[in-house]
């Protein structure tokens, strides 16, 4: 032990000698000499040596010269957030590596899950990953955790946390448990963590329900989010205090437009209806369309109470069973949603289209509506088809249709991309059971809701560049700055792997450096209609770049367009907040968000959003397992969707989910996997696998828990 240690310290020794003579090569002999002049062990030295080269932290040439290795990112020290795996490993990403750095259980100090931590990276593993030690915890990064409550004595109580939350047990005090008692899903917080080798101390700050119960395993999923489903009371009595009706003061500012034919497109089940349309044919010819969006920031003042829970949430979340609105519901729900006769402040983007749909002119006003008719996306595709007439509507509804037809050939004609990833839809009991599984249909008046949104997101990031240009002043960052919706382009690497898995097909799929919509759209529409169809779409939809929002206006490359940004639905997510106050604001002539304040928005909102789509992804994993838990041993037919060195991916055709047949279930033959075929070949007898072969199987286990299942071949 007493060697290792002195092998050690040498490292450190020579490690600063040659760090303070970085300029220079350092003969061998040098590095010897210096240091049995401070009374040295050169065995020990050599081996020392050894090490560091091994780690990748100095290079040694032909000379026997000594360099410490500058363009190796080692023994530095820097900050990052961490994540934890199950095993209690971390990983740090960090801008300037190309994989994340790996932190050992050992060296994880008091690290939590997303916590801001400072590490020193020492060098490479055996296998060339580059290590790291937690130095410090610079900011916790979870404001509270899930887990399932345990006492296990009247003084000695533990919380385990869920999988996703945590990776090590906590302690509560006696005196914590909210009267939480055994086997009760609970929120906690951190109290105190002392040291590695002791418990850190947890807080209950609610109580969930019983483990296992539908309650408790859909708001774990919304903990293990950082998001919670109640609002603090004072944002409660905050929203207590709005008025209703819009005031007549509030009315007279405004452009009145509750004469003008208004209606709104929902869900069947919507309550919180953010947008609605009118539609009128000019005298020129032209028609001027009116996109009119709940104007939630004459309610939300920046910086007040609710503003500030607002942007904390960042956004609504769609669970299978339930909705987590951004907004209390007297407002998601009552004072901003846009309900059929009732008159409403709305913040309007009308827009003057030729038949061939050019836009000739637009305006975007704040507004006061009054909506005459609800109509569900049901209702309005009977219309649509002519299978239904309605004195009023279908008029307006057959031109509406002529229009955004004309818009959905034109974005795809450029370059716009045509995904299709069906929704499961779920059919639940009381007790939050599925009973039913279906793919919800995409209808006409889908399409014709999101043109028009398209269109007026479109528009209003389109007037904010104009503004800059007459402006005549030359342009900065904190001219008009805006916050767009940008979409980068494809990882190259990722849609190589596309193009592999589809030439099994037959389908030539060339990436290169210039790839657009056209390459892309040619793909889908070779494999529409087959068993493959889904798969291809879902791995080109990983294979594309996040959609975030940013000042820095890239474009969005999905959708084909140069300038966009999302403003027309506030009730749900708070970047359109901002972007209606930063229009309000410009309309004025007054300063709004300053574009390093809209960078730090952006990096917030993109995250919520992005914990919000993990949240719902969970939900429906969570149901599909459930579902799965209870039909162990039925049979179903699928499709191969994935094949690794683990085993094959299976997408279920009745109930669109998907499970594993893993490498120990193929026990028929010893299977090879060929990465660059990506296909599973059996050494004997030469039965393969590969995406898109259809097979019958069998589900063989299941684990809530991880929200995994299990197959077998059938």
């Amino acid at each position: 032990m007493a060697k290792k240690k002195k092998v050690k310290e040498l490292e450190e020794f020579v490690y600063n000698f040659l760090r303070r003579h970085s300029k220079f090569d350092i003969p061998l002999e040098l590095v010897e000499t210096t240091l049995m002049f401070e009374g040295g062990n050169l065995r020990s030295l050599h081996r020392a040596i050894q090490n560091l080269e091994k780690q990748g932290r100095i290079t040694i040439n032909e000379k026997q010269e000594l360099k410490i290795n500058e363009n190796k990112k080692t023994d530095s020290q820097t900050v990052g957030k961490i994540s934890i795996n199950r095993h209690g490993v971390g990983f740090v990403t960090l801008p300037d590596y190309d994989n994340d750095i790996r932190i050992p259980k050992k060296k994880m100090g008091l690290a939590l899950p997303n916590d801001k931590v400072s590490i020193k990276i020492a060098g490479k593993d055996s296998r060339g990953r580059y290590e790291g030690k937690v130095l410090e915890i610079l900011e916790r990064g979870n404001e509270f955790y899930v887990g399932t409550f345990s006492r296990e004595s009247s003084k000695a109580c533990i919380i385990e946390p869920d999988e996703k939350s945590a990776h090590i047990t906590f302690f509560v005090h006696p005196d914590n448990t909210k009267g939480a008692k055994t086997n009760d899903k609970v929120l906690f917080k951190l109290v105190d963590w002392l040291h590695p080798r002791s418990l850190p101390e947890a807080e209950v700050i609610e109580i969930l329900g019983k483990k296992g119960s539908n309650d408790a395993e859909v708001l774990s999923i919304l903990a293990e989010n950082q998001m919670k489903s109640s609002f603090p009371p004072e944002v409660e009595t905050f929203c207590e205090r709005i008025p209703t009706e819009p005031p007549a003061s509030e009315i007279k500012k405004r452009r009145d437009i509750r004469d003008l034919l208004v209606f709104t497109i929902d869900p069947e089940d919507a309550k919180d209806f953010d947008d609605a349309l009118s539609i009128e044919k000019l005298e020129n010819g032209n028609y001027r369309l009116g996109v009119h969006i709940a104007d939630v920031t004459h309610y939300m003042q920046t910086g007040s109470i609710l503003d500030k829970e607002a942007n904390s949430r960042g956004t609504s979340v769609y669970l299978v069973d339930r909705v987590i609105p951004m907004l209390p519901e007297k407002l998601s729900n009552g004072v901003c949603s846009l309900r059929p006769n009732e008159d409403k402040m709305t913040y309007s983007c009308f827009m003057e289209l030729t038949e061939d749909c050019k836009v000739v002119d637009y305006s975007i006003e704040e507004t006061v509506t009054h909506s005459s008719f609800r109509l569900t996306y049901e209702e309005a595709e009977d219309i649509i088809q002519k299978r239904t007439t309605h004195d009023v509507l279908s008029e307006p509804i057959e031109i509406l249709t002529r229009l955004t037809d004309t818009l959905t050939k034109q974005r795809f004609e450029k370059n716009a991309i045509d995904l299709n990833t069906p929704e499961p839809k779920f059919v639940l009991n009381e007790h939050g059971k599925i009973t039913d599984v279906y793919i919800k249909q995409r209808l006409k008046a889908h399409r014709l809701i999101e043109e028009c949104m398209l269109l007026a997101n479109k528009t209003v990031a389109i007037h904010v560049d104009l503004l800059r240009k007459k402006s005549g002043r030359k342009p900065d960052k904190d001219l008009f700055p805006f916050f767009y919706r940008v979409h980068d382009k494809p990882d190259l690497e990722r849609l190589g792997n596309v193009a592999e898995n589809v030439r099994v097909l037959g389908i030539d799929f060339k990436i290169g450096k210039n790839i657009g919509a056209k390459e892309i759209n040619n793909v889908l529409e070779q494999v529409k209609g087959k068993p493959i169809e889904y798969t291809v779409n879902d791995q080109i939809l990983r294979s594309m770049a996040k959609a975030i929002y940013s000042p820095k206006n890239i474009g969005h490359f999905g959708l084909g367009f140069k300038h966009y940004a999302h403003f027309t639905s506030p009730i749900r997510r708070y970047p359109d907040v901002i972007v209606h106050r930063l229009l309000k604001s410009y309309a004025k002539g007054v300063p709004s968000y300053r574009f390093a304040e809209l960078n730090e928005q952006g990096e917030h909102c993109s995250e919520r959003e992005k914990m919000a789509v993990t949240a719902e992804r969970d939900s429906i994993k969570l149901k599909q397992v459930e579902f799965m838990t209870d039909h162990i041993g039925s049979e179903y037919m699928g499709v191969v969707s994935g094949v690794t060195e683990r085993g094959i991916y299976v997408l279920l055709n009745e109930l669109f989910c998907e499970g594993m047949i893993g490498m120990h279930d193929l026990d028929d033959d010893y299977y090879i996997f060929d990465s660059k075929r990506h296909c599973l070949t059996g050494k004997n007898k030469g039965r393969s696998y590969k995406l898109g072969d259809e097979v019958k199987i069998r589900v063989s286990g299941t684990s809530i828990p991880l929200r995994q299942i299990d197959f077998e071949l059938a």
